[in-house]
């Protein structure tokens, strides 16, 4: 346990921290099952329409580093490669 005042402080802090980030991880995962549902169904539109969506909240979460930007690019490219192999496939 944290002795000094600042030391509980940051402790405090680091839960409301932890707490926050958790829930923008859960967005982002959400954002991208969207993603992966509107594919599994089969219109490439409606997939194009919700990868749309989800890309602003891809590069959001990125953006306060809540995860690498390198791995906001990689799903990214890899939900795009999908909704063009829809098209490819009809």
């Amino acid at each position: 346990m944290a002795n000094t005042v600042q030391a509980r402080k940051r402790a405090r802090q680091a839960l409301k921290a932890r707490a926050h980030n958790a829930s923008l991880r859960s967005r982002l995962r959400t954002a991208i099952k969207a993603v992966r549902k509107a594919i599994d169904a089969g219109d490439q539109a409606a997939a194009k329409q919700v990868f749309e969506q989800s890309m602003s909240t891809i590069d959001s979460i990125a953006d306060k580093k809540i995860i690498h930007k390198n791995k906001a690019a990689r799903h990214k490219s890899r939900l795009s490669a999908a909704i063009k192999a829809l098209g490819a496939a009809a």
